[in-house]
This record gives structure tokens, sequence and C-alpha cells, in this order.
């Protein structure tokens, strides 16, 4: 049962980092132009926002993980 839940635990992990991930990267294509529409604008505080939560999802998540020596 420990086996199945470290497991989910994993995948969960792995799918929130990869979300994280992608997040950072439109926000740095965001960030590398000259100037941003007002949608883009719109666009890049939902991605901080969102960013944000993943990273606070993915510590509670590390932190419900037990250390395996």
């Amino acid at each position: 049962m420990a086996e199945l839940l470290e497991e989910s635990n994993g995948a969960e992990l792995e799918r929130l980092s990869n979300e994280h991930r992608r997040y950072a990267q439109r926000l740095d294509e965001l960030m590398a132009k000259p100037y941003l529409s007002t949608e883009e604008q719109l666009e890049e505080v939902r991605l901080k926002k969102l960013k944000l939560h993943t990273k606070d999802l993915i510590a509670a998540l590390e932190h419900r993980i037990p250390a395996v020596a």
C-alpha cells in the first residue's frame, strides 16, 4: 500500500514539475519581448500565479513523501 502511494505521489510530483517548467518557459518567452500586449500582460500575471501555486503544491507533496534511506 505504501509503495502504491509513493508511486502515485511520484507521478504527481513529476506532472507538477513538468507544469512548473512549462509555465517558466512561457514566462521566459514573454519576458524576452520588448513590449507585451494587454492579453500578454494578463497571461504573464496568470502564469506567475499558476507557477507559484504549482511550486506550493510541489513543496506540500515533497513534505508528505517519506524519506527513503
